[in-house]
């Protein structure tokens, strides 16, 4: 009796996965949130994500460089693929914001899009929270040891269907120094992987700084377009100050809502950083966990299935964190100009009294 296509297709993924599980897996990862040093300069600390941020620009920097080089009036190759991407984004951007805000808008906002998809993208490479440095301890991973060259060599050796994981002594073992001191007199080491690459998006300290550069730009924009004046919107408080001075309950309960509403204001900016910061961060490492757990469970099948997920939600977050930064620089704009057309119909007003009364 033959088998259909389909039914092949699940036995092949039931044995695939068999074979990962009994012969590929490798030891429990160890998830940590915050980023590994790698080396200090006193006091500075270089992580796997700062090392990593740094290959993501020195990629970016190529890129431009390979697709500006020779700047053909009919584009081919690279340049073609570089120019239509990035004319499409410059479209979208001018779409939403319109052509005169979208040309200052889009150089801030397209540089967060491809930095965040980019360090998205990168963090899939199966180099990365598997290689890296050795710090020895007491209880971690019992790893081989060789030499290759000058350099010392240490890996984790892979599951097999006498032992289906990977060696490790558990921090809580009441012998685990004996264990250690064994494995150190077979010729091993025993310690803790230190990733030498890590997504940067999984360090709470790369969303927050994008969050911060996004801020920045959003006043910068507003107070462009309205001045110094824009600060009214986060501390109002002359209309108290005026029901005071004149004694005016009703513009005194009028300036008192007019102070409230920009403390919610300033409060609403504070809130858009930490929700700009947790959404890529969260999402990012979540990711990167679940990828991470699969491989140790099943590193021949489901893996694949997140790894395409991952390339999805990779350049979601990117879009979603380039085009909120671009809607709120619209918004504050749009409160600036508001406000300077209310601030001359005001001035119109009063010029024109005086000619009534006349």
């Amino acid at each position: 009796m033959r088998l259909s296509r389909g039914r092949l297709t699940a036995v092949g993924l039931v044995v695939l996965a068999l074979l990962g599980f009994v012969f590929l897996r490798g030891p429990t990862p160890a998830i940590s949130i915050k980023a590994e040093t790698i080396q200090s300069f006193g006091p500075v600390d270089v992580t796997n994500t700062m090392l990593t941020s740094w290959i993501v620009v020195i990629i970016i920097v190529a890129i431009v460089y390979l697709g500006t080089r020779r700047r053909d009036l009919v584009p081919r190759g690279f340049q073609n693929m570089f120019e239509a991407a990035l004319e499409a984004f410059y479209n979208l951007v001018v779409s939403v914001a319109g052509e005169k805000s979208g040309r200052r808008f889009f150089p801030v906002v397209a540089t967060i899009f491809f930095f965040v998809l980019v360090s998205n993208w990168l963090s899939l490479f199966p180099v990365f929270n598997v290689i890296g440095l050795v710090r020895e301890d007491d209880h971690g991973f019992v790893m081989e040891q060789t030499d290759v060259g000058p350099l010392p060599l240490s890996w984790v050796a892979l599951s097999g269907p006498g032992n289906l994981s990977a060696d490790s002594i558990d921090e809580d073992d009441a012998d685990a120094e004996e264990q250690a001191a064994a494995a150190r007199k077979d010729g091993k080491i025993v310690g803790e992987l230190i990733p030498l690459f890590r997504g940067p998006n999984t360090d709470l300290n790369t969303p927050l700084s994008l969050a911060i550069v996004s801020a920045i730009a959003v006043e910068s924009w507003a107070i462009a377009s309205l001045g110094i004046g824009y600060g009214k919107k986060f501390f109002n408080f002359g209309g108290m100050f005026r029901g005071l001075r004149r004694l005016d309950f009703g513009l005194l309960f009028r300036g008192v809502i007019d102070a409230f509403v920009g403390f919610l204001e300033l409060v609403s900016e504070l809130v858009r950083l930490i929700s700009f910061t947790f959404r890529l961060f969260g999402n990012m490492f979540a990711g990167e966990v679940l990828i991470l757990m699969f491989t140790f469970l099943t590193p021949l099948v489901f893996t694949i299935v997140f790894y395409g997920l991952e390339l999805f939600v990779g350049i979601i977050q990117a879009f979603i964190f380039a085009v909120l930064t671009l809607v709120f620089g619209m918004m504050a704009v749009a409160h600036g100009e508001a406000h300077a057309a209310e601030g001359e119909h005001e001035e119109g007003s009063r010029a024109m009294a005086p000619e009534a009364q006349s």
